[in-house]
C-alpha cells in the first residue's frame, strides 16, 4: 500500500491508450460513490452504480435481498450487472466492495475500463461505515473492526490484481481524491 496520501500505479504498461470506462473499486467505505459523483460532475460522464442496478433487478435493498437469498445469489446478480456496465461505453462505474472476489467481474470491468482501487486503513473505514444498515455483515458474528480487519485482508491482493491504479483515500476529502484521479487518468 502506497504511503498515506499518495497514489501508486499498478499497471505501468496502458498509458498508450484509454479505455472507455472509468471503474473505481475498493472495500465499503472507501468513497467509490461520492468520488464517482464528483468524477461524473468534472467529466461529464454518466455514472452507474453497480449496488444501485442490483437493487433496482432485485425490487428491494441489499439487506433484505441477502438475507432472503444468500451472498451466492446476490453475485449472481451482481455478475451480470458487472458484465452489463462492462459492455458499455463512456461510464464512471462505481463498483461494490466485493466485486473482485469473481473473476469474470473484474474481466468484464477491465475489458473496456481503467480500474481505480481506493484503499482506505481498516480504523478509517470502520469510522466512515459504522452507522450505514445498508451494508450487511460479511462475516455475521465479529465485532465491527474484527470483520473490516477480515475481510479486508482477504480482498487486498484481489484488489491489487484487478486494479491499474491505486489511490489512498486515508486522510483525504472525496474532492482530493477526484482531482487526484483525474491527475492519474489525464485522458479522461
Amino acid at each position: 500500500m502506497p504511503p498515506r496520501g499518495h497514489a501508486r500505479r499498478r499497471d505501468a504498461g496502458l498509458v498508450e491508450s484509454c479505455p472507455v470506462n472509468l471503474v473505481l473499486i475498493g472495500y465499503r467505505g472507501t468513497g467509490k460513490s461520492v468520488v464517482a459523483k464528483l468524477l461524473a460532475k468534472r467529466t461529464g460522464r454518466p455514472v452507474v452504480s453497480l449496488d444501485e442496478e442490483i437493487v433496482r433487478r432485485v425490487g428491494c435493498s441489499i439487506p433484505e435481498y441477502v438475507e432472503k437469498f444468500g451472498w451466492e445469489a446476490f453475485r449472481d446478480v451482481e455478475q451480470e450487472v458487472a458484465a452489463e456496465a462492462g459492455g458499455r461505453d463512456g461510464l464512471i462505474v462505481d463498483a461494490g466492495g466485493g466485486v473482485v472476489t469473481r473473476r469474470a467481474n473484474v474481466d468484464a470491468l477491465r475489458d473496456r475500463g481503467r480500474i481505480i482501487w481506493l484503499s482506505a486503513d481498516p480504523a478509517t473505514i470502520a469510522a466512515r461505515i459504522q452507522d450505514d444498515r445498508n451494508r450487511p455483515s460479511l462475516t455475521g458474528d465479529k465485532s465491527f473492526l474484527d470483520e473490516v480487519e477480515e475481510v479486508l485482508a482477504a480482498r487486498t491482493p484481489l484488489y491489487a490484481d484487478a486494479a491499474h491504479f491505486q489511490v489512498d483515500t486515508t486522510g483525504r476529502t472525496p474532492l482530493e481524491v477526484a482531482e487526484c484521479i483525474l491527475r492519474l487518468v489525464p485522458d479522461l
